[in-house]
């Protein structure tokens, strides 16, 4: 794992969360998520990046579900992004239909040069057809990540194939309806423990 960076700065933004989180591991704390880390919501930028179809596509104006889980990676990453796209592939599956349909999954290239539209369709296609990728230029995709506590920098290619994990974080972020983000899960989350959450969450933000 070459995650040096991108370990560090989701290192540093989980620190800065704790200091200032209302839970995570909640069950103990009695807020219902299993693995979870809430924290003071951040706002969620309007920059319109493009989806698939090439047509423009914000985090804040665009996403209408009471629920999007988004992630920052690349196609060519050989570990972290596959695990945490395949956890969130599985997560789907174990909720049912009604919580489902209120969840949309935004997967956003860290690496913009490489990951082309179709490249991007083709990849997230392997985990679900409906899951949403956004490209960008890389300065757009790190301005729309950083109000997210989202690390992103241009990676490295590595000689063996595929680029350096040095180039991103690693958290799935939740944005919900109010275009807010109040909660995200490490890269180690289980599919198990996402569901739970997501499900908890969903139930709240119905009660608002």
């Amino acid at each position: 794992m070459r995650d040096r960076l991108g370990v560090l700065a989701t290192a540093v933004v989980l620190g800065t969360l704790l200091t200032a989180c209302s839970g995570g591991g909640s069950d103990e704390d009695g807020d219902g998520y299993r693995a979870a880390v809430t924290h003071d919501p951040y706002a969620v930028a309007a920059t319109p990046l493009t989806d698939t179809d090439g047509t423009p596509y914000s985090l804040a104006d665009d996403t209408d579900k009471p629920l999007t889980l988004v992630f920052f990676g690349y196609t060519s990453c050989p570990d972290i992004c596959q695990v945490v796209m395949a956890n969130i592939a599985s997560a789907m599956t174990r909720l049912d239909d009604a919580d489902r349909e209120d969840v949309d999954v935004v997967f956003v290239t860290t690496d913009p040069k490489v990951d082309t539209e179709q490249h991007l369709r083709d990849y997230l296609d392997r985990f679900d057809p409906s899951f949403i990728g956004l490209t960008g230029t890389l300065d757009t995709i790190a301005a729309v990540g950083k109000p997210l506590a989202v690390y992103v920098a241009d990676g490295e290619p590595l000689p063996s194939g595929g680029r350096d994990l040095n180039s991103h974080s690693t958290q799935i972020t939740a944005i919900t309806a109010d275009d807010t983000s109040p909660l995200l899960w490490t890269q180690d989350t289980s599919s198990a423990d996402l569901a739970a959450d997501v499900h908890t969450l969903l139930a709240e933000e119905a009660d608002r």
